[in-house]
């Protein structure tokens, strides 16, 4: 079997809190493989936000092992894991966290022009405009991000994940300020990237946007208490449909 992509080895991380030491991850080891979508859970101190934080090279574990890529990261300096985080991960918050006055062709282009590649303004542009192409927003690419609604402010901030073509995309809490439908059609992107073979490691809370990873991890005090694949997965197109079928009806109705 080809290795993991991700591997975590018994890894801790402790904070000091005045005089109190806190426990808020107690060797953890977990692997994920290159194409998995993974929803990683639990409630408010569980730990899943320090692990994704630590996933995500933003923060060091106390104790343990994190490998990228066949690549122990776990005692990099800052300045290493910023280049880390540049060229082997994709970034997608709940916040969207785009710049408000820049377009959305601009928004994606940032993270290229912090990298080590060096291409010409038109190279930029036909990347971000082909990224922006792959999640839906052709036509959009000079929008203003008060111009866009949520759900296409997700997916600029999506198309800025996949710009420098991660080993992983980390979303934390990507559903958070988006309703219902928008929801779906967000998750119906990160199927499509994902059958494309990009991996995927998802933060959520809710039980029905976990659903359409492939495997749910879960955690509790610090631990893994849970790691399975997901039976019954919902498909994102077909529950798009059913909505539609709703609301159809609901507007027959009215």
């Amino acid at each position: 079997m080809e290795a993991p992509v991700v591997q975590l080895i018994a890894v801790r991380k402790t904070y000091q809190t005045g005089e109190m030491e806190v426990h808020a991850v107690r060797g953890v080891s977990l692997q994920i493989h290159r194409g998995e979508f993974v929803a990683l859970m639990g409630s408010s101190g569980s730990g899943k936000s320090t692990l994704m934080n630590m996933l995500g090279c933003l923060d060091r574990p106390s104790d343990g092992q994190y490998l990228l890529d066949g690549h122990d990261v776990s005692q990099l300096d800052r300045d290493e894991l910023a280049d880390i985080r540049n060229t082997k991960l994709g970034f997608v918050f709940q916040s969207f966290n785009l710049l408000p006055r820049t377009s959305a062709r601009e928004n994606v282009e940032l993270p290229l022009l912090y990298g080590t590649r060096h291409l010409t303004n038109q190279q930029l542009r036909e990347k971000a405009d082909a990224v922006l192409l792959s999640v839906g927003l052709q036509g959009r690419e000079d929008h203003h991000p008060s111009q866009l609604s949520g759900g296409q402010q997700q997916r600029v901030a999506i198309a800025r994940a996949l710009i420098n073509d991660p080993e992983v995309v980390l979303a934390d809490e990507p559903t958070g300020n988006l309703d219902s439908r928008t929801s779906v059609e967000i998750m119906g992107i990160f199927q499509q990237l994902n059958d494309h073979g990009i991996t995927i490691v998802m933060v959520t809370h809710e039980p029905d946007i976990a659903a359409f990873a492939r495997r749910n991890v879960v955690m509790r005090d610090g631990l893994v208490r849970s790691d399975r694949a997901v039976s019954n997965r919902l498909i994102a197109a077909e529950e798009l449909s059913r909505l539609s079928t709703v609301d159809d009806l609901v507007t027959v109705e009215s």
